[in-house]
Protein backbone atom coordinates (compact mmCIF):
# COMPACT_ATOMS: atom_id res chain seq x y z
CA UNK A 1 0.00 0.00 0.00
CA UNK A 2 2.83 2.42 0.39
CA UNK A 3 5.02 3.92 -2.33
CA UNK A 4 8.15 5.18 -2.91
CA UNK A 5 8.74 8.29 -4.95
CA UNK A 6 12.44 7.73 -5.21
CA UNK A 7 12.42 6.34 -8.87
CA UNK A 8 10.28 7.04 -11.85
CA UNK A 9 9.43 10.19 -13.90
CA UNK A 10 9.30 12.70 -11.23
CA UNK A 11 6.59 15.43 -12.74
CA UNK A 12 4.31 11.98 -13.13
CA UNK A 13 4.82 10.65 -9.44
CA UNK A 14 4.02 14.14 -7.65
CA UNK A 15 1.16 14.79 -10.05
CA UNK A 16 -0.43 11.22 -9.53
CA UNK A 17 0.75 11.71 -5.60
CA UNK A 18 -0.99 15.55 -5.82
CA UNK A 19 -4.42 14.61 -7.39
CA UNK A 20 -5.83 12.90 -4.54
CA UNK A 21 -4.84 15.91 -2.41
CA UNK A 22 -6.25 18.51 -4.81
CA UNK A 23 -9.82 16.56 -4.90
CA UNK A 24 -9.82 16.11 -1.24
CA UNK A 25 -9.21 20.06 -0.62
CA UNK A 26 -11.43 20.68 -2.85
CA UNK A 27 -14.08 19.10 -1.31
CA UNK A 28 -13.35 20.67 1.78
CA UNK A 29 -13.35 23.84 0.14
CA UNK A 30 -16.55 23.03 -1.42
CA UNK A 31 -18.37 21.82 1.93
CA UNK A 32 -16.73 25.15 3.41
CA UNK A 33 -18.42 27.27 0.61
CA UNK A 34 -21.70 25.30 0.95
CA UNK A 35 -21.59 25.27 5.10
CA UNK A 36 -21.18 29.38 4.01
CA UNK A 37 -24.11 29.08 1.72
CA UNK A 38 -26.38 27.02 3.83
CA UNK A 39 -25.51 29.70 6.52
CA UNK A 40 -26.16 32.61 4.33
CA UNK A 41 -28.94 31.76 2.88
CA UNK A 42 -31.16 30.12 5.47
CA UNK A 43 -29.98 32.01 8.87
CA UNK A 44 -28.80 35.66 6.85
CA UNK A 45 -26.20 37.73 6.19
CA UNK A 46 -25.67 38.55 10.28
CA UNK A 47 -25.39 35.04 11.12
CA UNK A 48 -22.95 34.39 7.48
CA UNK A 49 -20.85 37.67 9.21
CA UNK A 50 -20.76 35.24 12.76
CA UNK A 51 -19.25 31.98 10.74
CA UNK A 52 -16.87 34.42 9.27
CA UNK A 53 -15.77 37.06 11.23
CA UNK A 54 -13.30 34.35 13.31
CA UNK A 55 -12.18 32.76 10.56
CA UNK A 56 -8.74 33.94 11.32
CA UNK A 57 -7.63 32.41 14.30
CA UNK A 58 -9.32 29.33 13.32
CA UNK A 59 -6.76 29.21 10.81
CA UNK A 60 -4.23 30.58 13.29
CA UNK A 61 -5.23 27.02 15.86
CA UNK A 62 -6.69 24.53 13.16
CA UNK A 63 -3.34 25.53 11.48
CA UNK A 64 -1.02 24.98 13.72
CA UNK A 65 -2.55 21.62 14.31
CA UNK A 66 -2.25 20.83 10.68
CA UNK A 67 1.23 22.42 10.62
CA UNK A 68 2.67 20.37 13.54
CA UNK A 69 1.43 17.35 11.83
CA UNK A 70 2.59 17.89 8.53
CA UNK A 71 6.28 18.74 10.92
CA UNK A 72 6.10 15.46 12.10
CA UNK A 73 5.60 13.24 8.97
CA UNK A 74 8.91 14.61 7.37
CA UNK A 75 10.96 12.73 8.86
CA UNK A 76 9.03 9.59 8.65
CA UNK A 77 9.41 10.09 4.91
CA UNK A 78 12.44 10.54 5.25
CA UNK A 79 13.07 7.14 6.97
CA UNK A 80 10.66 5.73 4.75
CA UNK A 81 12.49 6.69 1.31
CA UNK A 82 15.55 5.44 3.42
CA UNK A 83 14.18 1.77 3.99
CA UNK A 84 14.71 2.07 7.60
CA UNK A 85 11.36 1.19 9.24
CA UNK A 86 11.99 0.96 12.59
CA UNK A 87 13.44 3.98 12.96
CA UNK A 88 10.46 4.93 10.71
CA UNK A 89 8.25 3.47 13.64
CA UNK A 90 10.08 4.64 16.10
CA UNK A 91 9.21 8.11 15.04
CA UNK A 92 5.43 7.76 14.61
CA UNK A 93 5.49 6.38 17.84
CA UNK A 94 7.37 9.88 19.75
CA UNK A 95 4.88 12.11 17.35
CA UNK A 96 1.97 10.13 18.41
CA UNK A 97 2.44 10.94 22.08
CA UNK A 98 3.20 14.50 21.38
CA UNK A 99 0.00 14.85 19.26
CA UNK A 100 -1.85 13.92 22.06
CA UNK A 101 0.03 15.99 24.54
CA UNK A 102 -0.81 19.05 21.85
CA UNK A 103 -4.33 18.48 21.77
CA UNK A 104 -4.89 18.47 25.61
CA UNK A 105 -3.12 21.85 26.11
CA UNK A 106 -4.83 23.26 22.58
CA UNK A 107 -8.28 22.64 23.49
CA UNK A 108 -8.00 23.85 27.29
CA UNK A 109 -6.59 26.94 26.64
CA UNK A 110 -8.36 27.77 23.34
CA UNK A 111 -11.85 26.79 25.11
CA UNK A 112 -10.93 29.17 27.76
CA UNK A 113 -9.58 32.15 25.85
CA UNK A 114 -12.82 32.16 23.41
CA UNK A 115 -14.34 35.47 24.63
CA UNK A 116 -11.29 37.03 24.89
CA UNK A 117 -9.82 36.21 21.41
CA UNK A 118 -13.40 37.26 19.83
CA UNK A 119 -13.06 40.85 21.64
CA UNK A 120 -9.38 40.80 20.33
CA UNK A 121 -10.95 40.66 16.82
CA UNK A 122 -13.28 43.37 17.36
CA UNK A 123 -16.90 41.28 16.90
CA UNK A 124 -19.31 43.30 16.36
CA UNK A 125 -22.28 43.23 19.14
CA UNK A 126 -24.62 42.09 16.65
CA UNK A 127 -23.00 39.05 15.45
CA UNK A 128 -21.02 38.27 18.82
CA UNK A 129 -23.10 35.67 19.93
CA UNK A 130 -23.15 33.37 17.20
CA UNK A 131 -19.46 33.66 16.25
CA UNK A 132 -18.91 32.97 20.09
CA UNK A 133 -21.02 29.20 19.82
CA UNK A 134 -19.11 28.94 16.81
CA UNK A 135 -15.95 29.04 17.80
CA UNK A 136 -16.32 27.73 21.27
CA UNK A 137 -17.19 24.05 19.68
CA UNK A 138 -14.31 24.40 16.85
CA UNK A 139 -12.45 24.52 19.73
CA UNK A 140 -13.33 21.70 21.59
CA UNK A 141 -13.19 19.75 18.34
CA UNK A 142 -9.71 20.49 18.21
CA UNK A 143 -8.67 16.89 18.90
CA UNK A 144 -10.69 15.50 15.68
CA UNK A 145 -8.83 17.78 13.71
CA UNK A 146 -5.29 16.53 15.12
CA UNK A 147 -6.23 13.24 15.08
CA UNK A 148 -7.37 13.34 11.07
CA UNK A 149 -4.37 15.60 10.29
CA UNK A 150 -2.08 13.22 11.99
CA UNK A 151 -2.60 9.82 10.66
CA UNK A 152 -3.21 11.44 7.12
CA UNK A 153 -0.21 12.74 7.86
CA UNK A 154 1.53 9.34 7.86
CA UNK A 155 0.05 7.75 5.03
CA UNK A 156 0.84 10.37 2.87
CA UNK A 157 4.54 9.98 4.21
CA UNK A 158 5.05 6.39 3.14
CA UNK A 159 3.18 7.46 -0.50
CA UNK A 160 -0.46 7.04 0.07
CA UNK A 161 -2.53 9.86 -0.86
CA UNK A 162 -5.33 8.30 -2.01
CA UNK A 163 -6.72 6.79 1.81
CA UNK A 164 -7.08 9.90 3.19
CA UNK A 165 -8.58 11.88 0.14
CA UNK A 166 -11.49 8.83 0.22
CA UNK A 167 -12.26 9.51 3.97
CA UNK A 168 -11.80 13.20 3.40
CA UNK A 169 -14.83 12.35 0.44
CA UNK A 170 -16.98 10.35 2.98
CA UNK A 171 -16.30 13.35 5.74
CA UNK A 172 -17.55 15.79 3.14
CA UNK A 173 -20.73 14.37 2.77
CA UNK A 174 -21.25 13.34 6.14
CA UNK A 175 -20.59 17.06 6.94
CA UNK A 176 -23.08 18.52 4.48
CA UNK A 177 -26.23 16.02 5.73
CA UNK A 178 -25.41 17.26 9.07
CA UNK A 179 -25.40 20.98 8.16
CA UNK A 180 -28.84 20.53 6.60
CA UNK A 181 -29.61 18.33 9.68
CA UNK A 182 -28.58 20.88 12.20
CA UNK A 183 -29.55 24.20 10.56
CA UNK A 184 -32.77 23.16 8.90
CA UNK A 185 -34.38 20.45 10.95
CA UNK A 186 -32.82 20.87 14.55
CA UNK A 187 -32.59 25.05 14.38
CA UNK A 188 -29.26 24.97 16.30
CA UNK A 189 -27.78 27.99 13.86
CA UNK A 190 -24.37 28.84 14.05
CA UNK A 191 -23.69 26.30 16.68
CA UNK A 192 -25.21 23.35 14.47
CA UNK A 193 -22.87 24.59 11.68
CA UNK A 194 -19.76 23.98 14.19
CA UNK A 195 -21.48 20.51 15.41
CA UNK A 196 -21.42 19.35 11.96
CA UNK A 197 -18.04 20.11 11.09
CA UNK A 198 -16.63 18.39 13.98
CA UNK A 199 -18.66 15.40 14.15
CA UNK A 200 -17.79 14.99 10.20
CA UNK A 201 -13.90 14.93 11.21
CA UNK A 202 -14.13 12.60 14.23
CA UNK A 203 -15.25 10.28 11.76
CA UNK A 204 -12.76 10.46 9.24
CA UNK A 205 -10.07 10.15 11.39
CA UNK A 206 -11.51 7.03 13.12
CA UNK A 207 -11.74 5.62 9.62
CA UNK A 208 -7.92 6.49 9.09
CA UNK A 209 -7.26 4.66 12.65
CA UNK A 210 -9.25 1.51 11.50
CA UNK A 211 -7.48 1.54 7.52
CA UNK A 212 -4.11 1.19 9.46
CA UNK A 213 -4.79 -0.92 11.75
CA UNK A 214 -6.07 -3.11 8.72
CA UNK A 215 -4.20 -2.47 5.84
CA UNK A 216 -0.53 -1.19 6.81
CA UNK A 217 1.43 -3.56 8.70
CA UNK A 218 4.78 -1.70 8.10
CA UNK A 219 2.91 1.09 10.57
CA UNK A 220 2.06 -1.42 12.91
CA UNK A 221 4.26 -0.25 16.49
CA UNK A 222 5.77 -2.81 18.31
CA UNK A 223 7.11 -3.38 21.59
CA UNK A 224 10.91 -2.06 20.40
CA UNK A 225 9.29 1.16 19.00
CA UNK A 226 7.36 2.30 21.96
CA UNK A 227 10.20 3.89 23.87
CA UNK A 228 10.77 7.20 24.22
CA UNK A 229 14.04 9.05 23.15
CA UNK A 230 15.31 12.59 23.11
CA UNK A 231 17.11 12.76 20.07
CA UNK A 232 13.70 11.57 18.18
CA UNK A 233 11.44 13.87 20.24
CA UNK A 234 13.89 16.92 19.99
CA UNK A 235 14.07 15.97 16.24
CA UNK A 236 10.09 15.97 15.97
CA UNK A 237 9.65 19.07 18.12
CA UNK A 238 12.42 20.83 15.87
CA UNK A 239 10.63 19.80 12.98
CA UNK A 240 7.14 20.54 13.96
CA UNK A 241 6.76 22.84 16.26
CA UNK A 242 8.36 25.43 13.66
CA UNK A 243 5.79 24.31 11.10
CA UNK A 244 3.10 24.89 13.14
CA UNK A 245 3.86 28.57 14.21
CA UNK A 246 4.72 28.97 10.13
CA UNK A 247 0.88 28.26 9.57
CA UNK A 248 0.35 30.52 13.35
CA UNK A 249 2.69 33.23 12.60
CA UNK A 250 0.95 33.50 8.91
CA UNK A 251 -2.46 33.82 10.88
CA UNK A 252 -1.23 36.53 13.39
CA UNK A 253 -1.20 38.26 10.40
CA UNK A 254 -4.32 37.52 9.46
CA UNK A 255 -5.91 38.20 12.73
CA UNK A 256 -4.96 41.47 12.50
CA UNK A 257 -6.44 42.64 9.04
CA UNK A 258 -9.61 40.68 10.01
CA UNK A 259 -9.61 42.73 13.17
CA UNK A 260 -9.17 45.41 10.87
CA UNK A 261 -12.20 44.88 8.16
CA UNK A 262 -14.11 43.52 10.86
CA UNK A 263 -14.52 47.77 12.63
CA UNK A 264 -15.64 48.45 9.07
CA UNK A 265 -18.87 47.00 9.84
CA UNK A 266 -20.81 43.28 9.37
CA UNK A 267 -21.01 44.23 5.62
CA UNK A 268 -17.75 44.44 4.79
CA UNK A 269 -17.44 40.66 7.11
CA UNK A 270 -20.03 39.34 5.23
CA UNK A 271 -18.60 40.45 2.18
CA UNK A 272 -14.76 39.28 3.38
CA UNK A 273 -16.03 36.01 4.65
CA UNK A 274 -17.58 35.29 0.93
CA UNK A 275 -14.37 36.27 -1.11
CA UNK A 276 -12.49 34.27 1.55
CA UNK A 277 -14.58 31.00 0.89
CA UNK A 278 -13.35 31.46 -2.68
CA UNK A 279 -9.83 32.17 -2.20
CA UNK A 280 -9.23 29.42 -0.07
CA UNK A 281 -11.34 27.12 -2.68
CA UNK A 282 -8.94 28.36 -5.53
CA UNK A 283 -6.03 27.78 -3.31
CA UNK A 284 -6.80 23.87 -2.96
CA UNK A 285 -4.00 23.07 -6.00
CA UNK A 286 -1.74 25.36 -4.27
CA UNK A 287 -1.26 23.19 -1.43
CA UNK A 288 -1.94 19.59 -3.04
CA UNK A 289 1.19 20.46 -5.28
CA UNK A 290 3.31 21.98 -2.21
CA UNK A 291 2.60 19.07 -0.67
CA UNK A 292 3.00 16.73 -3.04
CA UNK A 293 6.77 18.00 -3.72
CA UNK A 294 7.37 17.97 -0.15
CA UNK A 295 7.17 14.21 0.20
CA UNK A 296 8.64 13.65 -2.96
CA UNK A 297 11.45 15.78 -1.71
CA UNK A 298 11.64 14.08 1.62
CA UNK A 299 11.69 10.62 0.33
CA UNK A 300 14.49 11.81 -2.00
CA UNK A 301 16.38 13.14 0.52
CA UNK A 302 16.53 9.80 2.30
CA UNK A 303 17.50 8.21 -0.79
CA UNK A 304 20.28 10.95 -1.42
CA UNK A 305 19.51 11.72 -4.97
CA UNK A 306 19.47 15.35 -4.91
CA UNK A 307 19.29 15.79 -8.92
CA UNK A 308 15.66 14.43 -7.97
CA UNK A 309 14.54 16.84 -5.96
CA UNK A 310 16.00 19.98 -7.85
CA UNK A 311 13.94 18.63 -10.83
CA UNK A 312 10.82 18.39 -8.72
CA UNK A 313 11.21 21.42 -7.46
CA UNK A 314 11.08 23.10 -10.95
CA UNK A 315 8.57 21.13 -12.38
CA UNK A 316 6.18 21.67 -9.38
CA UNK A 317 6.82 25.60 -9.27
CA UNK A 318 5.70 25.61 -13.50
CA UNK A 319 2.71 24.19 -12.52
CA UNK A 320 1.84 26.18 -9.95
CA UNK A 321 2.21 29.29 -11.64
CA UNK A 322 0.65 27.78 -14.85
CA UNK A 323 -2.51 27.30 -12.58
CA UNK A 324 -2.41 30.66 -10.46
CA UNK A 325 -2.27 32.43 -13.46
CA UNK A 326 -5.60 31.20 -14.90
CA UNK A 327 -7.33 30.92 -11.66
CA UNK A 328 -6.44 34.88 -11.13
CA UNK A 329 -8.01 35.25 -14.49
CA UNK A 330 -10.92 33.43 -13.00
CA UNK A 331 -11.32 36.01 -10.04
CA UNK A 332 -11.02 38.61 -11.85
CA UNK A 333 -13.89 38.13 -14.38
CA UNK A 334 -16.12 35.83 -12.46
CA UNK A 335 -15.64 37.10 -8.49
CA UNK A 336 -18.97 38.58 -8.18
CA UNK A 337 -21.07 35.99 -10.16
CA UNK A 338 -19.48 33.65 -7.37
CA UNK A 339 -19.85 35.40 -4.50
CA UNK A 340 -23.90 35.10 -5.15
CA UNK A 341 -23.61 31.37 -3.82
CA UNK A 342 -23.65 32.84 -0.48
CA UNK A 343 -26.12 35.97 -0.07
CA UNK A 344 -28.58 36.87 -2.73
CA UNK A 345 -28.36 39.08 -5.55
CA UNK A 346 -30.64 42.03 -3.49
CA UNK A 347 -27.24 42.45 -0.67
CA UNK A 348 -25.47 44.45 -3.56
CA UNK A 349 -23.65 46.01 -1.00
CA UNK A 350 -21.78 42.53 0.06
CA UNK A 351 -21.84 41.29 -3.41
CA UNK A 352 -19.36 44.93 -4.36
CA UNK A 353 -17.10 43.88 -1.41
CA UNK A 354 -16.93 40.13 -2.20
CA UNK A 355 -15.79 41.08 -5.94
CA UNK A 356 -13.68 43.75 -5.40
CA UNK A 357 -11.45 41.22 -3.19
CA UNK A 358 -11.60 38.84 -5.40
CA UNK A 359 -10.81 40.90 -8.50
CA UNK A 360 -7.40 42.56 -6.53
CA UNK A 361 -6.48 39.18 -5.62
CA UNK A 362 -6.48 37.42 -9.29
CA UNK A 363 -3.81 39.73 -10.42
CA UNK A 364 -1.42 38.38 -8.16
CA UNK A 365 -2.77 34.57 -7.74
CA UNK A 366 0.29 33.54 -9.14
CA UNK A 367 2.49 34.14 -7.07
CA UNK A 368 1.12 31.72 -4.32
CA UNK A 369 2.64 29.03 -7.15
CA UNK A 370 6.10 30.04 -6.17
CA UNK A 371 5.58 30.95 -2.61
CA UNK A 372 3.46 27.22 -1.80
CA UNK A 373 5.79 24.80 -3.57
CA UNK A 374 9.30 26.78 -2.33
CA UNK A 375 8.51 26.94 1.39
CA UNK A 376 6.80 23.51 1.61
CA UNK A 377 10.14 22.40 -0.38
CA UNK A 378 12.37 24.21 2.68
CA UNK A 379 10.13 22.51 5.15
CA UNK A 380 10.45 18.86 3.19
CA UNK A 381 14.09 19.08 3.41
CA UNK A 382 14.29 19.72 7.26
CA UNK A 383 14.45 22.97 7.48
CA UNK A 384 11.32 23.92 9.38
CA UNK A 385 13.05 26.90 11.12
CA UNK A 386 14.12 28.89 7.94
CA UNK A 387 10.91 28.25 6.32
CA UNK A 388 9.01 29.77 9.80
CA UNK A 389 10.60 33.13 8.74
CA UNK A 390 8.67 33.59 5.40
CA UNK A 391 5.40 33.54 7.97
CA UNK A 392 6.68 35.63 9.60
CA UNK A 393 7.37 37.93 6.74
CA UNK A 394 4.01 37.49 5.55
CA UNK A 395 2.59 38.80 9.15
CA UNK A 396 4.29 41.79 8.84
CA UNK A 397 3.26 42.65 5.19
CA UNK A 398 -0.79 42.04 6.18
CA UNK A 399 0.17 43.72 9.55
CA UNK A 400 1.33 47.09 8.41
CA UNK A 401 -0.89 47.27 5.82
CA UNK A 402 -3.84 46.52 8.16
CA UNK A 403 -2.71 49.13 10.67
CA UNK A 404 -1.25 51.94 8.65
CA UNK A 405 -4.08 51.76 5.12
CA UNK A 406 -7.15 50.45 6.32
CA UNK A 407 -7.86 54.11 8.47
CA UNK A 408 -7.15 55.97 5.07
CA UNK A 409 -7.93 53.48 2.44
CA UNK A 410 -10.87 51.62 4.34
CA UNK A 411 -11.47 48.27 2.62
CA UNK A 412 -9.75 48.70 -0.72
CA UNK A 413 -6.39 48.33 1.80
CA UNK A 414 -7.73 45.23 3.11
CA UNK A 415 -8.18 44.16 -0.64
CA UNK A 416 -4.27 43.92 -1.38
CA UNK A 417 -3.31 43.08 2.61
CA UNK A 418 -2.90 39.22 0.78
CA UNK A 419 -0.78 40.28 -2.55
CA UNK A 420 1.91 42.71 -0.19
CA UNK A 421 2.13 39.84 2.31
CA UNK A 422 2.55 36.82 -0.79
CA UNK A 423 5.05 38.64 -2.89
CA UNK A 424 7.15 40.05 0.69
CA UNK A 425 7.37 36.42 1.54
CA UNK A 426 8.43 35.10 -1.75
CA UNK A 427 11.41 37.79 -1.89
CA UNK A 428 12.37 35.80 0.94
CA UNK A 429 12.17 32.02 0.35
CA UNK A 430 12.74 31.64 -3.22
CA UNK A 431 16.70 32.63 -2.35
CA UNK A 432 16.35 30.46 0.93
CA UNK A 433 15.08 27.28 -0.91
CA UNK A 434 17.96 27.42 -3.15
CA UNK A 435 20.56 27.85 -0.42
CA UNK A 436 18.45 25.06 1.29
CA UNK A 437 19.25 22.44 -2.22
CA UNK A 438 22.86 23.68 -1.93
CA UNK A 439 23.00 22.42 1.62
CA UNK A 440 21.27 19.12 1.33
CA UNK A 441 23.81 18.63 -2.24
CA UNK A 442 26.91 19.29 0.09
CA UNK A 443 26.17 17.33 2.72
CA UNK A 444 24.77 14.08 0.67
CA UNK A 445 28.13 14.43 -1.40
CA UNK A 446 30.23 14.43 1.92
CA UNK A 447 28.28 11.05 3.19
CA UNK A 448 29.13 9.58 -0.54
CA UNK A 449 32.67 10.59 -0.38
Amino acid sequence: MTKSMTEGKSLGLILQFALPLFVGNLLQQTYNIIDAAIVGRFLGQDALASVGASSSVQFLVLGFCIGICCGFGIPVAKWFGAKDYDKMRSYIFQAMILTIGAAICLTAACALLCPNILHLLSTPEDIYEGAYQYLLIIFLGIPATLLYNFLSGILRSVGDSKTPFLFLACSTVLNIVLDLLCIIVFHWGCAGAAIATITAQVVSGILCLIYIKKRFEILHLRASDRKMSGDVTKDLILMGIPMGLQYSITAIGSMVMQSANNSLGSIYVSGFTAGMRIKQFFMCPFDAVATAVSVFCGQNLGAGKIDRIKKGIRQGVAVGVTYGLFAGGVLILAGRSLSLIFVTSSAVEVLDASAKYLRCLGFFFWSLGILNICRMTTQGLGFSGRAIFSGLTEMVARIIVSMVFVFGYGFTAICFADQTAWLSACLYIVPVCLSCVKRVSKTVKGEGE
